[in-house]
């Protein structure tokens, strides 16, 4: 009974604060908070890898379980709305690149739901009717330092296509990655080489040097550590969570841009108490901070960077979501042009 008094305490106290700081000039409606048993544990799922350190914190911080169950991004959806219809769905929350949680949410996955620690971020963040923008998920070219001499570096991300990277490069599949498929098209929308024409050089370009594919981004560092690669189109996090790996990020010209990650709880969360608790818990200073520096993701807390040099310097844009039927076209460009 004392753990479950001090847990509801600590729940209660993020809802006070986040009411406090921000209830004045709020866009949406706070509902009226009661009372709750707090269950003794969180279920989640997540694209994001290398959380443990917030689920140990969360556990350490408010006597809740976090337990965490690992779904790539190519999988999310399809895997998640399988459970969903068939009343099976054990997450309580859900967490995901932003176009996949609105696909969830138009199939009623995600339940509306009012964030008081999320009113600290900006207003584009958290209008999604119960879905919460925290990060985006930042793409950029990370390379062997022990291999590519500091003068090999690329510049630009057109360096890519150049002959002295054919058989040396990794890749997430862009067929089917949905990421990799959002960040091409985003190179080509934010107009990153100029033209739709030197997009399409760059493409070309990047295919006849033959890149390693695999499913996402996570299995790109290793190849990379290893050798058998020297330099792959990745995320910069990797640095972080796989130190001392020989790793370092090109830091290129142009901008980064990546998918936002977003994270919701689910409409038929088995425990929806633990839920919220791991919800505010998730998107606080604390949490993000963690995120940053012992993940090195790049969050959307104000001032707050992953210990990565240069990070805090680049340029780092949020890309368009592409529906259903965008990610389909484009995949299938994409494998007309890597000839997958």
């Amino acid at each position: 009974m004392k753990k479950t008094i001090r847990v509801i305490g600590i729940v209660t106290s993020f809802l006070i604060m986040g009411s406090m700081l921000f209830a004045a000039g709020a866009q949406e409606k706070a509902p009226q908070k009661e009372s709750k048993v707090m269950e003794e544990k969180v279920a989640l799922y997540a694209s994001i890898t290398a959380i443990e350190p917030i689920l140990a914190a969360f556990q350490k911080d408010t006597g809740i379980l976090a337990e965490n169950t690992r779904l790539s991004t190519s999988n999310f959806a399809t895997t998640v709305l399988t459970e969903f219809q068939a009343g099976k769905l054990a997450a309580d929350v859900v967490q995901a690149p932003l176009p996949v949680m609105e696909i969830l949410k138009q199939y009623g996955v995600i339940k509306d739901y009012f964030s008081p620690a999320a009113q600290s971020y900006a207003e584009w963040t958290r209008n999604n009717g119960g879905i919460y923008q925290f990060g985006i998920e930042y793409v950029a070219l990370i390379y062997n330092t022990e291999l590519v001499k500091a003068a090999d570096v690329p510049k630009r991300y057109e360096d890519l296509t150049l002959p002295k990277w054919k058989n040396k490069i990794v890749m997430a599949n862009p067929g089917n990655h949905a990421t990799t498929i959002s960040w091409l098209v985003g190179l080509k929308e934010n107009n990153v080489f100029g033209s739709d024409a030197k997009w399409m050089e760059f493409l070309t370009g990047l295919a006849a040097n033959n890149p390693m594919f695999v499913a996402s981004f996570g299995p790109t560092p290793a190849p990379i550590e290893s050798g058998e690669k020297l330099i792959g189109i990745s995320m910069p996090k990797y640095i972080i969570t796989k130190a001392p790996a020989p790793l370092a990020w090109a830091q290129v010209e142009q901008p980064l841009l990546g998918s936002p990650r977003a994270i919701g709880i689910t409409a038929s969360a088995p425990h929806p108490n633990a839920a919220e608790a791991f919800m505010e818990y998730w998107l606080s200073d604390k949490a993000m901070s963690l995120l940053a520096n012992d993940v090195g993701e790049y969050v959307l807390t104000p001032g707050v960077f992953p210990p990565i040099d240069g990070i805090d310097k680049a340029k780092v844009i949020p890309i368009r979501d592409l529906s259903d039927e965008e990610l389909l076209k484009w995949g299938a460009e994409f494998e007309k042009i890597f000839k997958l």
